[in-house]
């Protein structure tokens, strides 16, 4: 083997290895930056800096920038930990989607990299072999993210009420295992996910449907549940093949795809969009291209991954059923000698379909007031209706509802002084897109996103305590010079003398 090839193929250091060069990366960095915050109290307890709702990979990546800032910060979330994020809970795909080669939250530190974890476990060769990332395998790299950059999370901590408050900070209630929390921060950030401030989009004719007949993509289900059983899935997007190969794997007697358009997507939009200048041009663009973009990419809709689309077709019991809008559901009872219980007389432009039990992957929707935990600012946060007019044919539900953010993620008020600290709240997750850009909940730009929210916080938090800082800076008295560096030279001679 050459000396090139040894170099391009070298044997997996392990992670121990890995772990050393990057706390090298970061101490060549002079990283992370002295905690410089002034420290604040209310009623006794610590004034926490910034607070993180959800500690998925927007979570992680938003605390790992500020921890590098000098800024404290701490994540609270439901899930038990290593479980937070879909990946190991509700997500139900083979592999991300994404390629490989994206730096994800690695914030610019090659040792950070899901490449750089991955080759120093099974080598160069691994990876030049691996085709996409394996969804469980990518939950294993945020929890050593975690683990390696020892960011603070509270797990089993489930925010009931964020209340923010005139006097500069923002109240968290939350219920945890030692019972009723109160957490003051000076800044929240919600990094709650796709269906975060919302939850499923649930499509009209599903409102009546007795609940045991019928799930979201984004439950939390037992997919075996479906054996033997002729299941419906109504989409045709990435949640739509996974959970129907999901239940065909399950061993479901039949799966009927019913999708509504004619054809079912083919170009992904959003990635050909996707490059620098669109990630740090988006905020600045004029309303109405901000709109144009986000509203071209909807209206085109992703398309389900290929590997997604063939997990389901390898199947001889999946069926594929364009041009197939539901029109209404009926519920009988089931006359089927082997089977009791209730069935779903599905009727469709296409035709009727005896169904056992439907499946809805029809994505998620922005809907501040369905989440109690938002219920004090629901009200007050301005969105993007209520100041713009799309132009005619560009209307979007989606965008309509998602709310008009400020240059550091922050809610702004609907009405002005209606609700005083509500832009200490702020906003890092998916509905964020039109503002900012895809740069809060997806893989490929998450660490600019969480540059430009942990840069943000840092410039506010400065700004808020300028006199505070400028008394330091006066009070600061740490020499460089002590006066015996030199000696003062006589007078120079006098002329004539």
């Amino acid at each position: 083997m050459s000396t090139t090839e040894s170099t391009l193929s070298p044997a997996p250091s392990g992670l121990p290895a890995l772990e050393a060069r990057l706390r090298q990366d970061l101490a060549w960095l002079d990283l992370p930056a002295k905690p410089w915050v002034p420290p604040r109290q209310f009623d006794g307890a610590p004034v926490l800096d910034v607070a993180i709702i959800g500690g998925g990979m927007a979570g992680l990546a938003a605390s790992a920038t500020l921890k590098h800032l000098g800024i404290q910060a701490r994540i609270f979330d439901r899930a038990p930990a290593g479980f937070e994020g879909p990946w190991a809970t509700t997500a139900r795909m083979e592999t991300l989607r994404s390629p490989k080669q994206l730096t994800g939250p690695a914030l610019g530190l090659p040792a950070l990299t899901f490449r750089a974890w991955y080759e120093a476990q099974f080598g160069t060769a691994a990876w030049d072999a691996l085709d996409k990332i394996p969804r469980l395998q990518w939950m294993d790299y945020l929890r050593w993210y975690r683990q390696v950059l020892d960011l603070d999370v509270a797990n089993e901590h489930t925010v009931d009420t964020v209340v923010p408050r005139a006097d500069g900070l923002v109240e968290l209630r939350m219920t945890t295992p030692a019972g009723p929390l109160r957490v003051m921060a000076r800044r929240v950030v919600l990094a709650t996910g796709r269906d975060g401030l919302g939850g499923a989009l649930l499509p009209a004719f599903a409102q009546d449907l007795p609940r045991h007949l019928w799930a979201h993509s984004s439950d939390p289900m037992d997919y075996r549940v479906l054996r033997g059983k002729r299941v419906g899935v109504v989409g045709a997007g990435a949640s739509a093949m996974d959970s129907a190969a999901t239940a065909l794997e399950a061993g479901a007697a039949s799966v009927d795809l019913l999708i509504r358009r004619a054809e079912i997507p083919r170009i992904n939009k959003s990635k050909g969009s996707g490059n620098p200048g669109l990630t740090h041009g988006h905020y600045g663009l004029p309303d109405q291209w901000k709109w144009r973009l986000r509203h071209y990419i909807n209206s085109e809709q992703v398309p389900p991954p290929r590997g997604s689309t063939l997990r389901v077709s390898r199947h001889d019991n999946a069926r594929f059923h364009v041009g197939c809008p539901i029109e209404r559901i009926e519920v009988h009872s089931d006359v089927r000698s082997d089977v009791s219980g209730d069935t779903l007389h599905v009727h469709t432009a296409k035709g009727l379909f005896e169904l056992d039990f439907l499946l809805l992957s029809t994505g998620f929707r922005v809907d501040f007031g369905a989440r109690p935990e938002f219920s004090v600012i629901a009200p007050q946060i301005r969105l993007w209706r209520d100041r713009f007019q799309p132009p005619a044919g560009q209307d979007d539900q989606e965008l309509s509802d998602s709310p008009d953010l400020g240059p550091v993620f922050e809610f702004q008020e609907k009405t002005p002084g209606a609700c005083p600290g509500l832009s200490r709240v702020h906003c890092f997750c998916y509905p964020a897109a039109l503002s900012h850009g895809t740069i809060s909940g997806d893989i490929p730009a998450i660490s600019d996103g969480a540059r430009r929210l942990g840069q943000g916080i840092a410039a506010l938090l400065y700004q808020e305590d300028v006199e505070t800082h400028f008394a330091a800076l006066q009070a600061y008295a740490e020499p460089e010079l002590y006066g015996d560096e030199w000696t003062p030279a006589p007078p120079p001679a006098q002329p004539g003398r």
